[in-house]
């Protein structure tokens, strides 16, 4: 089967729920400048690494396993005129070699997993932030608990207040927290809608075409039917002492 998301978020900017705005807003609360060294984990293609350098004038060395995002992320940085202060680099995040204290920041938006989740990441990502840099990771939680008898919590979101508490014992300081809303969200979920169906448009008679369908109907369902009320996303910056 094509791999799912390289169908679903072709036409994503941004492949979390958020917005060109609030990245921006990021680079601000961190201060990030011509002199500034950013390391995004997990970089999908490339999107908040764009809008930071462009933005600001940061470099950023992006990080992504998938091929195909990878190499979208690299015609995109080329396109964007950014080749100069963007490196992406094709490979495993877990797998990248990180000196201690190399970076001002590093980033991990909407892929925690690489690192078996919120606690590995921070662990992982710590050290290669100089003192006085910040670890930034982009987290769904849970707006209300206990959930409702009907939700399967297999991304192992926690609260808002559980998610800055494994983040602060992690000896890291909370210092801002950019939320999503609810267009954020509805943009995010609706632009896979748009894309799967476009290709399943394209190729009627993939053999792929079954599965790929079932599937985005199933994510759009759960969506609309239990996540939309309940599921929370948020950048959490938290600056290394």
């Amino acid at each position: 089967m094509p791999w799912f998301y390289a169908v679903a978020e072709r036409d994503h900017v941004l492949q979390n729920p958020t917005s060109p705005e609030k990245i921006r807003l990021l680079g601000e609360r961190l201060r990030l400048g011509p002199q500034s060294r950013v390391l995004d984990m997990a970089c999908g293609m490339a999107g908040p690494a764009i809008l930071l350098a462009s933005s600001f004038g940061c470099r950023v060395v992006g990080v992504e396993r998938a091929h195909e995002f990878a190499a979208e992320a690299q015609q995109r940085v080329a396109a964007a005129g950014l080749s100069d202060l963007i490196e992406i680099v094709e490979g495993d995040a877990a797998a990248y070699p990180l000196e201690d204290g190399t970076y001002d920041a590093a980033l991990c938006l909407g892929a925690s997993f690489v690192w078996a989740g919120l606690p590995g990441t921070l662990a992982a990502l710590g050290p290669a932030v100089r003192s006085g840099g910040h670890v930034v990771v982009g987290e769904p939680y849970w707006q209300r608990w206990p959930l409702p008898e009907e939700i399967d919590d297999d991304i192992g979101a926690v609260t808002l207040v559980e998610t800055v508490a494994r983040i602060e014992s992690a000896g890291l300081t909370l210092v801002t927290l950019i939320d999503s809303s609810l267009d954020d969200w509805d943009t995010y979920e609706a632009l896979h809608w748009r894309a799967c169906e476009e290709w399943l448009a394209e190729h009627p008679d993939h053999p792929d075409a079954p599965g790929i369908r079932a599937r985005c109907r199933q994510q759009r369902d759960d969506y609309l039917r239990l996540e939309r009320g309940l599921l929370g996303w948020a950048i959490f910056a938290a600056r290394k002492g």
